[in-house]
């Protein structure tokens, strides 16, 4: 996307945003029967199912970031090594997953400052 924008003669590649349900949780196989529930409505909307179907993924709990704190850390900070500029985290989980997602996230954000 960059290459052909800078061909375009855009000044600015541009911003290429992922976007993930993302836990920090002890139990990832839960986890991810979680997403698949909580994300449910993403595959009866076209255009979000279309893309899933073409990845080869069965629906949105396989493409959760669950596990532990640093399964979780590498595979946000992965999204860059593959062409995201941005990251955008749907946080769900249980009260206490949440908030360990959370504070991993800000610790995240706080590090690449």
């Amino acid at each position: 996307m960059g290459e052909a924008a800078e061909k375009a003669g855009r000044a600015d590649p541009p911003r290429v945003v992922a976007g993930f349900p993302v836990s920090v949780s002890d139990d990832p196989a839960a986890s991810k029967e979680r997403a698949a529930r909580t994300f449910a409505m993403y595959d009866t909307l076209p255009s979000y199912k279309s893309m899933l179907d073409k990845e080869g993924y069965g629906g949105p709990g396989d493409i959760a970031i669950v596990g532990d704190e640093d399964t979780v850390a590498e595979a946000v900070l992965g999204m860059a090594g593959r062409g995201a500029t941005d990251f955008l985290a749907s946080v769900f989980g249980s009260r206490e997953d949440k908030a360990r997602t959370r504070a991993l996230l800000a610790r995240l954000v706080t590090q690449a400052s």
